[in-house]
């Protein structure tokens, strides 16, 4: 590979002085500039030795992974970082641009937007315009209808600058969307509560908020109470909060309608309010249907956080449909939502008849984990296993972790066996290899940020069911 003179410099003047964190910065810089991607790589990873959190780096190493179509090593990257509030928006840019590349188009905008919203400086069109699937408009011909962007959503650090004197307003009339269909769809669950491993107290919650009052209604409306409700899910990515809400309406027998970001969210103004209009009247059309929303928080953040009106019209719509046209309009429908971030959520959402009722969805412990293997591991070829064993070396693990463990395990024995020519059974040794080669997500960073919440930020009492977890040592 030819240098240039002033990059040789800086490989020289980086191997005579390989602790100088500025220099291995700058050089990591020049080599991603240039195209050096597997030097880049090298010298970025060098760096991360001297700071490993050191956010620049971080993002540095993320865009070389991204470059090579590295995308799942570039979220394992940013993962540490985008756990932290107030987080560089250049890291969720990247993030959008790695989630597009796995195929994650609604985790994509939602990163892309709230990132561009609290600078729009790291804005990208090319990026944007593959997320929407059309170019972002350009200002409108007079009495043309006008983007409007995506809402600006919770946390202190969401909130985007105020507009210039004199700009454009994006705030004009919508451009109405063809039979106000939702584009969500119904499904029927094939998982129960007996697929999901541990979270006895959780399971029970849900029995008790959601389930009974379906399945046992004469024993619930003597005391006044109707089918429906909500629950708010919260905890460290990957720790089965959809597999949750997939079972509790496999349990009940009831439709399950799964919302994502792209079924709710339109850049023009009043599309979104009547997307997750239409989205309530569809659950409302296939009751008992149990409604879920992943990552609540991007459409029911804090309203005192918003600059923008729009978002503040989206979450006011969010209550209205919560609570109904009528009183009995919910009745059948259970709403369930997830987030990873709770605190970011608008406090009106935990109002009786609401989401009134957070649940902790907690890292699976040692029984649970060991639980979670025999479950993913049940339909493969197996030798007897030791699943207590595997658990054991697995601590600070979830559920997409111990999945991601399994099927590199299976991977590895598909090899053996296409090459003997016939299916070679899973040991415990092949769980334990690949165990070595996975590490678990971002727990440990979730963890250090509802410590700063619960410690610092919970007047209120309602981070209390967190302190045990955050006082454990993680």
């Amino acid at each position: 590979m030819s240098d240039d003179a002033g990059l040789q410099a800086l490989r020289e003047a980086a191997r005579l002085s390989p602790d100088n964190l500025p220099l291995r910065r700058l050089l990591a810089g020049q080599l991603l500039a240039k195209g050096y991607l597997a030097d880049a790589e090298a010298e970025f990873r060098a760096a991360l030795a001297l700071s490993p959190q050191d956010p620049e780096l971080i993002i540095g190493l993320a865009d070389v992974f991204i470059r090579q179509s590295g995308f799942g090593e570039a979220m394992a990257a940013l993962e540490p970082l985008l756990a932290t509030p107030g987080y560089p928006p250049a890291a969720g840019v990247l993030a959008a641009r790695a989630l597009l590349g796995e195929g994650d188009t609604a985790k994509a905008a939602y990163r892309y937007f709230e990132a561009t919203s609290r600078d729009a400086s790291v804005a990208d069109q090319e990026l944007e315009a593959r997320i929407t699937g059309a170019p972002r408009p350009g200002p409108p011909a007079a009495g043309a209808p006008t983007p409007a962007g995506p809402p600006a959503t919770g946390g202190p650090s969401h909130a985007g600058p105020p507009a210039p004197p004199g700009a454009a307003t994006p705030f004009l009339p919508s451009v109405p969307l063809p039979g106000d269909a939702s584009t969500a769809e119904v499904e029927r669950s094939g998982v129960s509560f007996a697929d999901v491993a541990g979270m006895e107290t959780v399971k029970e919650a849900l029995r008790i908020k959601l389930l009974l009052p379906t399945q046992q209604p004469e024993m619930f409306a003597a005391f006044g109470k109707r089918a429906g409700g909500g629950v708010l899910l919260y905890g460290p990515p990957g720790a089965g909060k959809t597999h949750l809400a997939r079972a509790a309406a496999g349990e009940l027998g009831a439709a399950f309608v799964n919302v994502g970001l792209a079924d709710i969210l339109d850049m023009y103004i009043g599309n979104s309010e009547r997307n997750l209009r239409a989205t309530f009247d569809l659950a409302r059309r296939n009751r008992p249907c149990v409604l879920f929303f992943d990552e609540v928080d991007a459409l029911a953040g804090r309203r005192s956080d918003m600059r923008s009106a729009h978002g503040r019209q989206l979450v006011n719509q969010f209550l209205s449909e919560l609570d109904g046209v009528d009183q009995n309009a919910n009745e059948g429908v259970l709403v369930l939502a997830a987030t990873n971030a709770p605190w970011y959520v608008d406090v009106a959402f935990r109002r009786p008849g609401r989401l009134d009722q957070p649940v902790f969805v907690p890292p699976p412990d040692q029984q649970a984990r060991a639980a979670i293997l025999r479950i993913l591991c049940r339909d493969k070829p197996l030798a007897e296993m030791d699943y207590d064993a595997v658990a054991q070396v697995t601590e600070h693990f979830v559920g997409a972790d111990l999945k991601g463990l399994v099927d590199r395990a299976v991977e590895a024995k598909l090899q053996q066996s296409l090459s003997a020519g016939r299916p070679i059974p899973l040991t415990t040794q092949d769980l334990l290899a690949a165990a070595k080669t996975v590490r678990p997500t971002a727990v440990r960073e979730w963890m250090g940020t509802a410590r700063n919440y619960v410690m610092h930020a919970n007047d209120s009492g309602a981070w209390d069911e967190l302190m045990p977890w955050v006082k454990a040592k993680w």
